[in-house]
């Protein structure tokens, strides 16, 4: 039996899908089952909390789903999430986008409403007594909300773009970078074939850790990221040496979706999220397009995107997701709510999540990026991080 107080757990995936979430809510419901810890999923992330009316059966199938040893048994062997997930915000939420049942509460459906209260409320309803998100830097954000609520949160970080602060390391991103450099690899045959310059779009909104990695691991001629506006010229005339300098006559590059040229802005498309955030996707395009101006030379651009995020996680992430659901599972058993699982100089750990940040971990550009070749420089690596950021 259970140690603690804790009788029920919730658990969720929020954000985008990444390799790993299935292997931690098994652990996760593995172990608390055999603690006598009941366990109820959430599905859809934070719109399964917002939608869930203990009023309507079907809105109650719709989004909650409970969880045993048993049904969880082979989720360890795929990727993405059985709980599913979505980028709901339940304090900021708009009028197309709030449950039927909660419209009639808007005083102005132009202006975004906060349904905490109701998210708190469908908590105690359930009967759940913790909490366990699963998700990057949006999801955590609203899981401190509820923690500051005075609700008890254990958070698990996952982000391919290895970008929430305080941590190491997030869930998906080994698995992120491992398929990045196979592809790659394997479009090296089409540029050398054609004696093209590749160019290769990896997400990475505000940290380009993606587009760094990848491209030192897979020795890519020059990368642009995130944190680092480039000249479009210069860039073209070092894959002009480039190309020159390979006996296969082709260069490649990799580039994070959230790079942008000098003088102008991230490319972004359609309506912000309940995050505030819009879309990211085509400086890698843009990119090629004003190479070939420049140069004269024929293109392949490559954006891989949700390649990335696809199939089944790597050793690495399946490692990291167990120890997070097991380490989640002992904070529980401690009575430690209030906490976030992490990696800190490669050591399991827990931090206060009073004590995190907001926003998003970024590249030590000094340490890891020369700004003037738009390359890694990975130098004296004893004592730096086991990931570079």
């Amino acid at each position: 039996m259970a140690t603690s107080k804790i009788r029920t757990i919730g658990i969720l995936t929020g954000g985008g899908d990444v390799p790993g979430l299935n292997p931690c809510i098994k652990q996760l419901v593995t172990r608390a089952s055999q603690l006598g810890i009941r366990v109820v999923g959430i599905r859809k992330g934070w719109a399964g909390l917002l939608n869930y009316s203990p009023d309507d059966p079907a809105a109650e199938a719709e989004n909650i789903r409970p969880l045993n040893a048993a049904e969880v048994r082979t989720i360890d062997r795929s990727g993405g999430t059985i709980l599913h997930t979505s980028r709901t915000n339940p304090s900021a939420v708009s009028y197309k986008d709030a449950p039927a049942y909660l419209k009639d509460t808007y005083i102005d459906p132009a202006k975004k409403n906060d349904f905490t209260a109701t998210v708190l409320k469908n908590l105690s309803r359930l009967e759940i007594d913790l909490l366990v998100p699963i998700g990057g830097d949006d999801t955590l954000s609203f899981a401190l909300r509820l923690h500051k609520e005075g609700f008890p949160v254990i958070a698990i970080p996952k982000t391919m773009d290895n970008d929430v602060i305080g941590t190491d390391y997030c869930i998906g991103f080994s698995t992120a970078v491992t398929r990045s450099v196979n592809f790659i690899h394997a479009l090296r045959t089409s540029a050398g074939s054609h004696e093209r310059i590749a160019v290769v779009e990896l997400f990475g909104r505000y940290c380009g850790e993606t587009s760094l990695i990848a491209g030192y691991l897979a020795g890519v001629d020059r990368v642009v990221i995130s944190e680092v506006p480039f000249d479009i010229e210069r860039l073209s005339r070092f894959l002009i040496e480039d190309r020159r300098g390979n006996p296969s006559r082709y260069a490649m590059m990799t580039i994070s979706e959230g790079a942008s040229m000098h003088g102008g802005d991230m490319v972004l498309r359609g309506e912000a999220d309940a995050f505030g955030h819009r879309k990211l996707g085509g400086i890698g395009a843009l990119t090629a397009e004003a190479i070939k101006k420049i140069t004269g030379i024929d293109m392949i651009f490559q954006p891989l995107f949700y390649l990335m995020r696809s199939g089944a996680p790597d050793s690495l992430d399946l490692m990291v997701a167990m120890n997070y659901a097991n380490l989640a599972i002992e904070l529980i058993e401690q009575g430690r709510s209030g906490s976030m699982v992490a990696l800190v100089q490669g050591r399991y750990a827990a931090l206060p999540m009073a004590d995190l940040k907001g926003g998003a971990k970024r590249v030590d550009v000094d340490s890891f990026y020369d700004t003037d070749a738009y390359r890694p420089t990975i130098r004296n690596a004893g004592g730096k991080p086991m990931f570079l950021y």
